[in-house]
């Protein structure tokens, strides 16, 4: 089992700055998890990918957010961190974090409760 919980939404203005940070508190059964990451729904929309990297620390990233987010991971920590720059008032979403641990059976995915970013005009 992986719990994850997200911090550092708000209220930004257009072209600001937001942190985003999600630490993971896994059971001793689950060694790795493989890549976590975030992804974002904004209202009206299907949730769809932000960013995730990987254990091995092969990132990936939305087109729209390419040049402008940044991920990073602390195994350490277990945390994932997305840090958001030039932000858009498109970039107005709920953001969830993003736990896949590897399984015999198939990939795993585990899910925060979400974070809300509103980006004002």
């Amino acid at each position: 089992q992986v719990q994850l919980v997200e911090s550092g939404g708000g209220l930004v203005q257009a072209g600001g700055s937001l942190r985003l940070s999600c630490t993971a508190s896994k059971s001793r059964t689950i060694s790795t998890i493989n890549v976590m990451g975030w992804y974002r729904q904004a209202p009206g929309k299907q949730r769809e990918l932000v960013a995730t990297i990987s254990d091995a620390g092969i990132t990936n990233y939305a087109d729209a957010v390419k040049g402008r987010f940044a991920i990073s991971r602390d195994d350490a920590r277990n945390t994932v961190d997305l840090q958001m720059n030039s932000l858009e008032p498109e970039d107005t979403a709920v953001y969830y974090c993003n736990a896949e641990v590897a399984l015999i059976a198939g990939p795993l995915h585990y899910w925060g409760k979400g974070t809300s970013v509103t980006v004002s005009t």
